[in-house]
């Protein structure tokens, strides 16, 4: 497999099932999302703190358990590797991350990190088709979203954003990557796993029920979107 091919396959992995297959090769193109600031001391209210991998360390299942995954300090779309940090144990940080299943926390140790502040949460709603920006505890904007069919809907949980891609085709103009996996995977799909918040030439199924697991939202959403969105801001999904 090419250079090239390898990196289809990877944003075909993260952005979950297209509507038409990809014409070409087309590799990724990031997005850089907003930059973090460094945490200051006191932590101001409703803030959220994420981990900047500084170099490389091993992610593991507990603290000192054993190793999961090695992380690099950087995701294999380019983006800085930024986790949000959702527990605290001793100098152990407990993550979220792309290499654990969803649910499961992955645990760093707290100096390979640096903590930056996460002033943004993303809050799908599933039943209202709708995600919100949180800002500070506030709602800042407001979408309508495409979700996953009946028979592969989209997972609830807490995940977390992991890059900004510029989309093609049949994703848009954007993809936000995020860190969940969708475990109900159609037949005969050998795409990937991963989910996404995405666009789609296919303007009527926003608002309806109709992707592999990921969310499709306009193109005027989507840019305002990734203005606003963090790398390593926490994405709750809910019923």
């Amino acid at each position: 497999m090419s250079w090239s091919q390898t990196l289809v396959a990877a944003i075909i992995a993260v952005t979950g099932a297209p509507d038409a297959p990809p014409q070409g090769l087309v590799p990724p193109v990031l997005t850089p999302l907003p930059p973090q600031r460094p945490v200051r001391t006191p932590l101001p209210p409703r803030i959220d703190v994420g981990a900047r991998v500084l170099r490389p360390v091993m992610l593991r299942d507990r603290p000192g358990g054993a190793m999961v995954a090695r992380l690099e300090t950087r995701t294999e779309f380019g983006s800085p590797r930024v986790l949000p940090v959702v527990r605290r144990r001793g100098d152990w940080l407990g993550v979220i991350a792309t290499e654990r299943a969803n649910g499961a926390l992955g645990w760093l140790p707290a100096d390979g990190v640096r903590l930056v502040e996460e002033p943004v949460r993303l809050h799908v709603d599933l039943s209202e088709r709708t995600l919100r920006v949180v800002r500070s505890g506030r709602t800042v904007a407001r979408m309508s979203v495409g979700i996953g069919s009946t028979d592969t809907p989209t997972p609830t949980g807490e995940f977390a954003v992991t890059d900004g891609i510029r989309g093609w085709g049949p994703y848009g103009c954007c993809i936000l990557a995020l860190s969940g996996h969708q475990p109900q995977l159609a037949q005969g799909w050998t795409g990937g796993d991963r989910l996404a918040v995405h666009g789609t030439p296919a303007g009527d199924t926003i608002g309806g029920a109709a992707s592999l697991g990921c969310l499709r939202a306009g193109e005027r959403d989507l840019r305002m979107l990734l203005r606003a969105a963090r790398l390593g801001a926490r994405v709750r999904i809910s019923a």
